[in-house]
């Protein structure tokens, strides 16, 4: 059944509350620089980072294994807010391109490759762990609807491309960036060419193994 996006207001905040969203956002950023770079860094780095004590950290976040699963937890729901969007393309193909280009942007997938297996998920991010699944089988198949979409990809080759682009990195994030938006516009053209594709599609499970607890 073809699923819509969710378009539900989101209610305002009172001043301390966002004050302490603020906060929030201050150490969710630091967290994400710092285990982009070294997954296995301690918490203190990124209270450092953060520019806040370390027991102003642990009192929002007891634990690196909380801070691990609040992190992947907002990166989860970057990638909702562009399928969402994606969704409300009229134009199938065009809404699958956009999306691609936007989570390559907010570089989400670098997140899935450096902590998968840092922590162990739980039931608090299941509502944020679905959707993506349900919105990339409906993105995908608008954009087959518009005959523009090569026969034979499957939602799941969508992670295969995000993450091709999430591994090139450099010493320059500018360059990186760069040269991840010059990857995906070659990847997008092959997703125009006709002929059979070799191999089976992967499967969910070949994405999910990584999630188990090393």
């Amino acid at each position: 059944m073809p699923i819509t996006p969710d378009t539900s207001p989101r209610p305002a905040l009172s001043g301390r509350k966002a004050r302490a969203t603020r906060n929030d956002e201050l150490i969710l950023d630091a967290a994400r620089e710092v285990f982009l770079a070294d997954a296995h860094a301690p918490i203190a780095a990124v209270a450092e980072r953060a520019g806040v004590g370390i027991g102003a950290l642990y009192r929002r976040y007891p634990s690196k294994e909380a801070l691990l699963r609040t992190l992947c937890s907002e990166g989860l729901r970057r990638y909702n807010l562009e399928a969402d969007t994606a969704l409300r393309n009229s134009d199938g193909w065009q809404g699958l391109v956009d999306f691609l280009q936007r989570v390559v942007e907010a570089d989400v997938h670098s997140l899935t490759v450096h902590l998968a297996g840092e922590f162990t998920p739980d039931e608090s991010i299941l509502p944020v762990v679905t959707r993506p699944a349900e919105a990339n089988d409906e993105i995908v198949r608008r954009a087959h609807a518009t005959g523009r979409l090569r026969p034979g990809v499957t939602a799941q080759d969508l992670g295969l491309i995000l993450e091709s682009c999430a591994a090139i990195t450099t010493s320059d994030p500018e360059r990186t960036a760069q040269l991840r938006r010059r990857l995906l516009a070659m990847l997008v053209t092959g997703l125009t060419v006709e002929g059979e594709l070799p191999g089976p599609p992967p499967g969910p499970a070949e994405f999910a193994w990584r999630w188990q607890r090393r």
